[in-house]
């Protein structure tokens, strides 16, 4: 199966952030490799997939009290 890349806009601003869904996002079956970028604006979250939606990282981001938003390629 072929990996894809989503990216999405967070408001993951600090490592306290991201630290909150780091343990979700390594465990999560399907999830290759993943990464916020905190200097950027928009606190952009790239995903490498392999089996996983989109819908399906956005809700473990929600779940954490997060917001999240696609970006469109």
């Amino acid at each position: 199966m072929e990996h894809k890349e989503f990216q999405f806009k967070t408001n993951l601003n600090c490592g306290g952030c991201v630290s909150k869904v780091k343990s979700d996002l390594d465990n999560q079956e399907g999830i290759v490799q993943w990464h916020v970028d905190t200097d950027n604006a928009n606190k952009i979250l790239t995903v490498k997939s392999k089996g996983i939606t989109k819908d399906e990282i956005a809700d473990i981001v929600k779940q954490k009290g997060f917001q999240i938003e696609t970006l469109v390629a």
